[in-house]
């Protein structure tokens, strides 16, 4: 199976953000012949902290990504956090993730499947890779044209994440697809004082050991200045070493 990268800001912080990854992404897309979704939230619902940073809303946010794939011809990817958004951004995007903290919620599953759209269902920090046969149960018996499934690291202490990537193979076993989130997986929770730090030094390794372990895919977030990033910017991959890492996996 030819392997899908999904890559782009962790939030909608501006046009010229967006324009800059987008204009990276086809270029390396039209070179090496990749299939690389591009993905930016409008809204990051989970922030640490009341004062962080969210984005820019789901109705400019929407339009902004509109205007990103007129312009770009890119496929597009955004998360979803509650049930009623589901059916107004699968008029824009090709993709509708779920966050990782609600992947067991039922009505947000159903809901994203029953757009006919691809659901991406990122695997909860507190679930094995073999618990994640449930949520895609759901959203494959409401409907959902394909579903993916991410591993993102587990929490097995203080402001931390741990990857075990026999997730990987297990979940392999559950859907077609299994994706490596290469750089939420080096995030360290709330360990920034009320925001979320990280190590990105591990991203391309990470990817690479899940490719080891058999991944068909792998999210990176990127940013042409990760340390001036609204939003995940300690784990966050520089755009300029984007096409380095893809191309380690090809």
């Amino acid at each position: 199976m030819k392997p899908i990268f999904i890559a782009g800001p962790c939030v909608i912080e501006s046009a010229e953000v967006l324009d800059a990854v987008a204009e990276r992404i086809v270029d390396i897309n039209n070179r090496l012949g990749t299939e690389i979704i591009f993905k930016a939230s409008f809204d990051k619902a989970n922030r640490t902290s009341l004062s962080s940073y969210r984005g820019v809303g789901m109705e400019r946010g929407l339009q902004m990504l509109a205007d990103v794939k007129a312009k770009h011809g890119v496929q597009l990817l955004t998360d979803i956090h509650e049930a009623w958004q589901a059916a107004p951004v699968a008029e824009v995007v090709d993709v509708l993730q779920i966050p990782a903290f609600l992947c067991r919620q039922t009505d947000l599953l159903v809901a994203a499947a029953k757009t006919g759209k691809t659901v991406n269902i990122k695997k909860a920090q507190f679930l094995s890779g073999e618990d994640m046969k449930y949520p895609y149960e759901k959203a494959v018996e409401s409907g959902a044209a394909r579903v993916w499934l991410t591993e993102r690291g587990n929490s097995f202490g203080y402001n931390n994440l741990v990857v075990d990537f026999r997730n990987i193979p297990d979940m392999l076993r559950i859907a077609p697809r299994v994706i490596m989130d290469c750089t939420h997986s080096v995030q360290r929770p709330g360990a920034a004082g009320g925001k979320t730090g990280g190590n990105r030094e591990f991203v391309p390794a990470m990817a690479l050991a899940a490719k080891a372990f058999g991944a068909t895919g792998y999210f990176f977030e990127v940013h042409p200045n990760p340390d001036e990033a609204l939003s995940d910017g300690p784990n966050m991959l520089a755009l300029e070493n984007l096409e380095t890492v893809i191309k380690s996996l090809l």
